[in-house]
């Protein structure tokens, strides 16, 4: 039998590059999805995005490191003198207050790894490492014993992860398979020339009674301009930065002095702050559906 198995990961909030993504997919004649995680945040996409992958054939969705942060902000774990971290939980706030309990507790019960069997191919799914969805350990510079820990079991004949933005196909010690598709809604490279290329990046994996038959690496034009208008009408927190990374590849998460400036000016500490002294915050139980 025939799979065409779309690869979709670091969506990152961005709802227009997605549904772009998805109606190529759609031409491409693909079949089913797996989502390598971080869907959301930085950008304002939120119920819609659930909306959207909701329509799919999407057997797999692992949890990504901004997934986990947004829970880690609504739990309070945010350190208020590193500038970093209210900018998270602050995009955490704008997020809660945009998606219903019952996407609030998806995100909760998302899986790190998964495993799925594909004719006579065993994969390996993650969002970086099995055990370990954030740091730079699988970045492309990385030596061979780091991609090797992508095969918790000899079983494995190819793994697939997200986290570094890039698309990258390369092997295992043992001539295992590694496939990154790069990412729909933030692509990235170390070089500047390639980095100017900020299409939305996926991949199509081919699968008949031989083998792994293609991987298609894909690089879909969106407008752009259209998402920026998303993340104003939205009152998307930090939006000014966000149209940056959307024309730049330039993320600013990092930029603590930039953002210290950012939460002084529009009272963010403080905001959060009380936000998370609100008692109906915390669990889904006490949140209003939508």
């Amino acid at each position: 039998m025939r799979h065409k198995i779309g690869l979709l990961s670091d969506i990152h909030g961005n709802v227009t590059a997605l549904e772009a993504v998805i109606e190529d997919s759609k031409r491409e004649k693909v079949t089913e999805y797996w989502l390598l995680g971080d869907l959301v945040m930085p950008g304002p996409g939120a119920a819609e995005l659930f909306q959207q992958i909701d329509k799919l054939n999407l057997p797999v969705f692992v949890k990504g490191n901004w997934e986990d942060c947004f829970l880690q902000s609504l739990a309070g774990e945010i350190d208020w003198e590193d500038p970093t971290d209210i900018y998270i939980g602050k995009l955490s706030k704008y997020l809660w207050e945009n998606i219903s309990v019952k996407e609030l507790d998806r995100i909760k019960e998302l899986p790190l790894y998964a495993s799925r069997k594909v004719n006579h191919l065993n994969f390996g799914i993650s969002h970086n490492l099995p055990t370990k969805n954030y740091g730079g350990f699988l970045s492309t510079v990385k030596g061979q014993e780091n991609f090797d820990e992508l095969f918790p079991s000899e079983e494995i004949d190819i793994a697939v992860y997200g986290h570094i933005h890039h698309q990258m196909l390369r092997y295992g010690s043992a001539g295992q398979m590694i496939i990154n598709p790069g990412a729909v809604g933030q692509p990235f490279s170390f070089r500047d020339k390639l980095r100017q290329d900020l299409r939305a990046y996926y991949a199509i994996l081919e699968i008949d009674d031989e083998g792994l038959a293609q991987v298609d690496f894909k690089k879909v034009p969106y407008d752009v301009a259209k998402e920026i208008t998303r993340a104003r009408q939205s009152q998307l927190p930090y939006s000014e930065l966000y149209q940056t990374l959307l024309t730049t590849g330039h993320t600013q998460t990092r930029n603590r002095m930039l953002l210290a400036e950012i939460n002084e000016q529009f009272g963010y500490k403080e905001e959060l702050q009380r936000f998370l002294k609100r008692a109906d915050f915390r669990g889904a139980s006490d949140k209003t559906q939508k």
